[in-house]
This record gives structure tokens, C-alpha cells and sequence, in this order.
């Protein structure tokens, strides 16, 4: 176990006081902290990042325990009750008083918590998962998602396949193993130093996990086929359709924000995709989306939503998220699916997908999208699956959970238009 020193411990509550506000998301906290402070050397970084998302993965527990407490009271509270350190082993940065206010924290038992606190969700999110989830299954769904997520890799089927790089990373001590579901997914039992590694920089793999992985297999685009990725961020989705495309066709990646895009753009050099046009638009009724209406093929439509199935990865989610967020979004979502469905022609596919649990955010939206658009049909992902050999039936809508499906927490439906407008 690491040694737990003064100035481990003082990266540990800067980086907590800084993040506690939850004003922005704690990764970019945490790398902002890491740019100013380049004293910290690999194995710092790594123990002080593992203990702030230990903290922040159980938070609601710690505040549980000290309601007022301070990052620094946080931050030892972490340590010896979730981290597992003794109170002995942190004698030498602790002050006066603290050893024995964390001996008795420690001695503490019998105490009854409620669903809220052990699952680790705020109040509202427990009501929200009450209306379609039993009291037992929020706490497995909450157990797990207090769980790190493992790290999957997806093979870039255009420049490697899956056993090669297999065999590359096991040759060098590397536990890694096939994804149960993903053909091209590859899970890491423990993250390694991708970015230096030359897999990754020869363009072979790219982080990304199966779940995400499976929403391309459901879009199912064919080489020479148009298509719109239409909330494409950073671009993993589009790289992945790129590979299934075989770089041939045309592949536009779509976003409303050019620094998003701008990190598509190393991504795709390394990729060797030569099919993909990123597309800078304003919103969903931009004039880039209206002369491609009714000519494209295939449609993904990763929309933004609350993230709440990525909490084993971005833990701080459900503390910036609220009931009124949620709502925001769903109008959102609403006004981008309807955009986006302009675009295919009769016959094609649209995919609208989110790493959301909530119903509303999930079955509500296409629900009502298909109420207001009858010249759309769902299609029954199982049917999809099956047909590529996957084995996997979550019934018509893909539904993958992390305590099920060991993926993050995503919800996928499958749109078809018509033949003729209604």
C-alpha cells in the first residue's frame, strides 16, 4: 500500500476543496491541478486521483458521517474508511485531536443507514429510480456504480485485429480478455500508460468502452453508405462507424462545439480513416443539416444527456446533476432527435442513444418522438444483435447496466423511416 505522506495528503485535499463545489466536472479539476503542479510525479498522481474518485464515488457516505466536515476531514475519512488505511499508518501527517476522532469513526458499527446513503445517490435520483426499480435493485445498481470501471480498449479494425493486439499486450504481462459482447472490444483488468504505448500512438486502439461500442454495431453502417454522427464530441462514436465503414463512403461528424472537434482531429490521424468529415454546426436546424435532408443512410444520435450511467467514471455526475437539469435536458434531446431525423432517406436507420438510466431521459423521448413522427418505426435491437451474432437481448431497446452487463449504464433505441411520409 502507498505510504501516505504530508504532501501526498495536502495534493489530496487541494484537489477535493477544489472539486467539492462541483461547479465543473472533477476530471478537469483534477488535470488542471495536475498541469500546475509538476512536481507530482506518476505514482503520486495516480494515488492522489484513486483516493479523490474513492471519495467522490462514495461522498454521500462521507458527508454522512462528517456532515460539515472540511476536504481535509474528508480526505482522512476516506483514507481509513474506504481506502482501508490504519490510523496508525497516517500518525505522521495527522493533528492534534484527529487520531482519535478517526479511531472512534472506525469503531463505529450498528449503525442503520438509509437506501440513499449506502446506494451513495442523492435524494432525488433514489426517488426517480423508485417509479421503475425495487429498493434491492437500486442498491445493487448503486454498489456498482461505487465500483472503478475497468478499462476497455477498442480495436481499430482498419490497421489491427482483436488477437493481435491481444497477444501484444499479455506477451508484455498485460491482463487483458476479449469483451463478452463488443467483436473489437478488448478490457483491461488495470489501466496502463495507453497514451505512451505504441498501440495506441500507431492508431491499433482507442479507449472506449463495449457499451459505447455496441451502439455502432446497432447502427450497422455499410461501406459506401452516407453517414451523420450527429453529437459526435471528441469522435470515438465516428471513428468506430469509420472502421465499420471500411474508410470508404462518407462519414460527417457533426458538433456544436469546435474544441470538442478539435480533439477529433489527432484521433483521426492516427486512425488512417480517410472518409470522415468533421462539421462545425450552430444547432440541429443548421443549414449544413438541411441540405442533407433526406439523403443519408445511417444516423447516430448520441445525445447529450445527464451521464448518470458513467457514475463509476464520473462519480461528481450525480451531485451536478439535478431534477431541473434532467428536465432541461430532455427538451433538449426532444428538439436534436426531431433535427436529426430530416436526415435519413426512406429505409434508413437512425440510432438515438444515451449513457442515461432514467426513463426520461431514455423510452419517454422516443416514445413520444414516434407519436409525432409516423413515418418512423422502432425497430427491436435483439433483432440487430442477433443478426451480428451477438448474445446479447435486453428486448427491444438496448438496456445495458454495469452490475449486469459490466459496461457503463446505456440505453439505445433503433428508428427506421418509412417508406413514405405520413
Amino acid at each position: 500500500m502507498n505510504p501516505i505522506t504530508q504532501p501526498r495528503l495536502g495534493h489530496i485535499v487541494h484537489v477535493l476543496a477544489a472539486i467539492l463545489p462541483f461547479r465543473e466536472p472533477a476530471d478537469v479539476a483534477l488535470s488542471r491541478y495536475f498541469r500546475q503542479h509538476h512536481e507530482l510525479g506518476s505514482r503520486d498522481r495516480e494515488f492522489v486521483a484513486e483516493t479523490v474518485f474513492a471519495a467522490l464515488r462514495r461522498y454521500r457516505l462521507l458527508r454522512h458521517w462528517a456532515p460539515d466536515g472540511t476536504p481535509r476531514q474528508l480526505a482522512l475519512i476516506a483514507l481509513t474508511k474506504i481506502s482501508g488505511f490504519g490510523v496508525r499508518e497516517l500518525e505522521a501527517v495527522l493533528q492534534e485531536g484527529e487520531a482519535d476522532w478517526l479511531r472512534q469513526l472506525k469503531a463505529g458499527g450498528g449503525e442503520e443507514y438509509s437506501l440513499a446513503v449506502l446506494a451513495d445517490f442523492p435524494d432525488w435520483l433514489v426517488e426517480k429510480l423508485r417509479t421503475f426499480l425495487s429498493d434491492a435493485d437500486i442498491l445493487t445498481l448503486g454498489r456498482a456504480m461505487q465500483q472503478p470501471a475497468p478499462l476497455d480498449l477498442r480495436v481499430n479494425t482498419l490497421l489491427a485485429n482483436r488477437d493481435e493486439v491481444l497477444q501484444i499486450l499479455q506477451a508484455e504481462g498485460v491482463t487483458a480478455e476479449a469483451t463478452p459482447f463488443s467483436p473489437m472490444g478488448i478490457r483491461l483488468a488495470k489501466k496502463i500508460a495507453l497514451n505512451k504505448h505504441p498501440i495506441f500512438i500507431e492508431g491499433k486502439v482507442e479507449v472506449q468502452d463495449e457499451g459505447s461500442q455496441l451502439l455502432g454495431i446497432l447502427l450497422a453502417p455499410k461501406r459506401r453508405d452516407m453517414v451523420v454522427d450527429f453529437c459526435a464530441g471528441a469522435g470515438g462514436k465516428t471513428l468506430l462507424l469509420g472502421a465499420l465503414m471500411h474508410s470508404q463512403g462518407r462519414l460527417y461528424a457533426y458538433d456544436v462545439s469546435d474544441k470538442r472537434l478539435a480533439k477529433l482531429k489527432p484521433r483521426l490521424k492516427r486512425s488512417g480513416l480517410s472518409n470522415v468529415h468533421p462539421q462545425l454546426i450552430v444547432n440541429e436546424n443548421d443549414i449544413k443539416v438541411k441540405r442533407l435532408a433526406g439523403k443519408i443512410d445511417r444516423v447516430l444520435v448520441d445525445a447529450p444527456c445527464s451521464g448518470l450511467g458513467t457514475l463509476r467514471r464520473n462519480p461528481d455526475l450525480k451531485w451536478r446533476q439535478t431534477p431541473e437539469s434532467v428536465a432541461e435536458l430532455r427538451v433538449m434531446q426532444a428538439a436534436i432527435l426531431a433535427g436529426a431525423a430530416r436526415l435519413p432517406k426512406a429505409g434508413g436507420r437512425l440510432v438515438y442513444a444515451t449513457c442515461s438510466l432514467l426513463p426520461e431521459e431514455n423510452e419517454e423521448v422516443v416514445e413520444a418522438f414516434l407519436a409525432a413522427h409516423p413515418d418512423y418505426r422502432l425497430i427491436d435491437c435483439s433483432d440487430i444483435l442477433k443478426q451480428q451474432r451477438i448474445p446479447l437481448d435486453t428486448g427491444k431497446y438496448l438496456k445495458l447496466l454495469p452490475q449486469v452487463h459490466g459496461t457503463d449504464a446505456f440505453f439505445a433505441a433503433v428508428l427506421e423511416k418509412t417508406a413514405t411520409d405520413a
